[in-house]
């Protein structure tokens, strides 16, 4: 896990000498869900606002991301992907993707399939977990219609 959490964090620095781990998720997650504030951000990843504000302030440096107003509430200020912060996200996916066809190449194909089941079923502790820490969630589960429970 930690050689995995030092790639990201090197990633990251490969998309742009300024980027943090932490910037680079946030943009990440900017592509993913438009037009958020940045309290939604801090509150998302349980960062502090004033961590958040930095994060976004270099990333506004770098013309990665910018600031308008909120169309329902002008007070307030949403955050959206510049064409150079989409461009640099999509570099970063072509990268990790040519880097795991790397690594995966001599991977057996039931290898590769037990591999995709154990992320998978990673992930959806940690998204389950985020599911049930949400305000407003009532505690039933998600349902799967593709998957038998």
């Amino acid at each position: 896990m930690t050689s995995f959490a030092r790639r990201a964090r090197s990633a990251a620095a490969r998309m742009h000498p300024e980027l943090s781990l932490v910037s680079f998720t946030l943009l990440s997650h900017l592509e993913e869900r438009p037009n958020c504030r940045a309290s939604a951000l801090a509150a998302h990843y349980a960062l502090d606002k004033s961590t958040v504000s930095r994060q976004v302030a270099a990333l506004e440096r770098a013309g990665l991301i910018r600031r308008r107003p909120d169309p329902e509430d002008h007070r307030v200020h949403v955050l959206e992907l510049t064409p150079a912060g989409a461009a640099a996200l999509a570099q970063a996916a072509e990268s990790r993707r040519v880097m795991f066809h790397e690594r995966l190449a001599d991977w057996h194909g039931e290898d590769l399939d037990r591999f995709a089941a154990y992320l998978l079923r990673y992930n959806e502790h940690q998204d389950g977990r985020e599911r049930a820490e949400a305000p407003g969630h009532r505690g039933e589960p998600e349902r799967h219609p593709e998957r038998a429970d």
